[in-house]
Parts: C-alpha cells; sequence; structure tokens
C-alpha cells in the first residue's frame, strides 16, 4: 500500500506549481514529437496510395504503408494532443 502512495506522491509532485514550467516544456516536446510523428504517417499514408515518393520505395502503391501509415498517424496525433494538454495546463 505504502508503494502506491510513495507512487501517487511523485504524480502529484510532477503537477504542483513549483513543476508548472517543466511541465509545460515537456508538453511541448512531447507535442513537437506527436507532430512529427503525425506527419511522418501522413507520408507513409501517402506512399502507400502511390501519391508521394520515388515508384523504387518499398512503401510507393503497398497496401500494408496505407494501413501502417494510418496507425502511425493516429498515434502521433494523440501523442500531439497530450502535449497539447500538458503544455496548457493550469495550477
Amino acid at each position: 500500500m505504502e508503494n502506491h502512495l510513495f507512487k501517487l506522491s511523485i504524480l502529484f509532485t510532477l503537477f504542483t506549481h513549483d513543476n508548472h514550467q517543466k511541465v509545460v516544456k515537456i508538453g511541448k516536446t512531447v507535442a513537437a514529437v506527436g507532430a512529427a510523428m503525425s506527419v511522418l504517417g501522413a507520408i507513409f499514408y501517402l506512399q502507400g496510395q502511390s501519391v508521394v515518393g520515388p515508384q523504387s520505395s518499398f512503401m510507393y502503391a503497398n497496401p500494408e504503408w496505407i494501413t501502417h501509415g494510418l496507425e502511425i498517424l493516429g498515434v502521433g496525433a494523440a501523442i500531439f494532443a497530450l502535449g497539447i494538454m500538458l503544455a496548457i495546463k493550469r495550477v
């Protein structure tokens, strides 16, 4: 039981007023990673659809990369949203 309380206290300590600037900075970094991941997912999706990229690429006109691109884009969007929520968190 004490171990769970310790983990919970660490979580609450992260979101105290003293650490607000750190959380905002972490949120911006997480949002940037999510945005980059979303862009890559969109590129992979478009390569799978034969819209962009060289025809010699293994992703070009490959239906698997349509699915992979959408999955990567979705995860990137979720990470981006989490980063935005952390960046605008009010204390």
